[in-house]
């Protein structure tokens, strides 16, 4: 029972931390240290106590390595082998990215998922494994069918008039009187422009400069 608690205890523990034991890379006088897990952690000093030793040379190293490892024996050949750093151990130690001052971006917009080029795989993975919530609600947004879809409709605005939209043009200027005649024809009666319902007559058309 004691064994079972204390494996618990060291396992919250490297949930909540990153620990560091004996640490020597470069100018690091075996030194051990924490850090907090899920916080931003700014590592501050003189020039040459060991901030970059201890961020990039030892913990994204390790993680680098680490990473490394997990691939084949046949994608490792192509990459060679990465050292470990001068270190005893590393508990807890979470998936690395680094960007270094040396990074150079003129983009005022540029952000680590852009910097580190992981943004597209970010949208993929979001994409295909994410799980979206309405802003609104904040309940989850689920895929619907159209039969589901006129269900909920008759049940929540039963006895209740219900208008249905759905957008055609959305922030592009121009007079779109070829939409209007199409939409027409197609059978529909009204269509909102700029906020207001309006019937769809003949030859209508938008200001193309508004």
């Amino acid at each position: 029972m004691a064994k079972s608690t204390a494996q618990k205890q060291t396992t919250a523990r490297l949930t909540e931390e990153i620990e560091i034991i004996g640490a020597r890379e470069h100018n690091l006088k075996n030194i051990s240290i924490s850090f907090p897990r899920n916080r931003l952690v700014v590592i501050t000093g003189i020039s040459g106590s060991g901030k970059s030793s201890l961020a990039f040379d030892t913990m994204y190293a390790e993680g680098q390595r680490r990473y490394m490892e997990s691939f084949s024996a046949y994608a490792r050949s192509f990459i060679g082998n990465l050292e470990r750093p001068d270190v005893d151990k590393i508990n807890g130690l979470s998936p690395v990215i680094s960007i270094e001052q040396k990074t150079t971006s003129r983009n005022p917009r540029s952000t680590v998922g852009t910097v580190t080029e992981i943004y597209d795989f970010m949208r993929l993975l979001f994409a295909r494994a994410g799980e979206a919530y309405s802003y609104l609600s904040g309940h989850r947004m689920e895929r619907q069918s159209e039969d589901q879809i006129l269900d909920a409709i008759v049940r929540k605005f039963k006895g209740k008039k219900v208008t249905l939209l759905a957008p055609m043009v959305k922030r592009r200027k121009g007079h779109y009187r070829e939409l209007f005649v199409q939409i027409r024809k197609a059978g529909y009666t009204k269509a909102r422009v700029d906020g207001i319902v309006q019937e769809i007559t003949a030859k209508m058309q938008v200001d193309r400069f508004k």
